[in-house]
């Protein structure tokens, strides 16, 4: 083992969290922690780990950006038929993980995954800068790809849509995460952190309880 990192200790203290605090609705307590990540100027608070499966029940893991959120939970966009959207399809539900560790807090939410409305992709898509709706045609996002190929396929699309409305790739929107599960964590001195769990009782209730750090 490498001592060095092993060793690598951070104390927590700025903040503490409990049962009395907290929002009988983990939508609107997720609200009240992301509305405070963005007061503390956080940078990029909306940047979150996305946790799949593959159909051989293997996780895979890695960074998206939370483009939206309601009461109905989560939103991301992505190609359709990336890795992350071929296990979506295979096993419909996430994990997502936020850190804002400036703040010492992280949010845990598993649930189940669905697209969301083409009119909403569409409203998302049109509000993006032209480059990005370039680069979501010219990328078969996660398909091996030379350097090569890929420049040339933006220069491709830069010209079919010169002077036009870029619209939106039929293989391109938005997935919702609907939360079945919210863990809210905050740290505390000697690792007896505070983690407070929303797990859902019915379509309108959640159940709250402190668990263990």
């Amino acid at each position: 083992m490498n001592n060095k990192v092993a060793e690598l200790r951070q104390e927590y203290s700025t903040r503490e969290l409990s049962e009395d605090q907290v929002n009988s609705d983990p939508l609107k307590q997720f609200d009240i922690w992301f509305k405070e990540a963005v007061e503390c100027k956080l940078p990029e608070p909306n940047i979150m780990s996305l946790a799949t499966v593959t159909h051989e029940g293997k996780p895979s893991c890695r960074i998206v950006l939370l483009k939206g959120y309601d009461e109905r939970g989560f939103v991301f966009f992505t190609n359709y038929t990336s890795k992350k959207s071929i296990d979506l399809q295979e096993h419909p539900y996430a994990a997502l993980t936020f850190l804002w560790l400036d703040m010492e807090r992280q949010v845990r939410i598993e649930g189940g995954v669905e697209k969301i409305a083409e009119s909403e992709s569409d409203t998302y898509f049109n509000s993006r800068p032209a480059g990005s709706r370039i680069g979501a045609w010219a990328s078969p996002q996660s398909q091996p790809i030379s350097k090569t190929e890929l420049l040339d396929n933006e220069r491709d699309f830069e010209q079919k849509f010169a002077g036009i409305e870029i619209p939106r790739p039929p293989f391109w929107g938005g997935y919702l995460v609907k939360p079945e599960m919210i863990e809210f964590w905050q740290g505390r001195p000697n690792r007896l952190h505070d983690r407070i769990v929303y797990t859902k009782s019915s379509n309108t209730s959640w159940k709250i309880e402190r668990i263990a750090p």
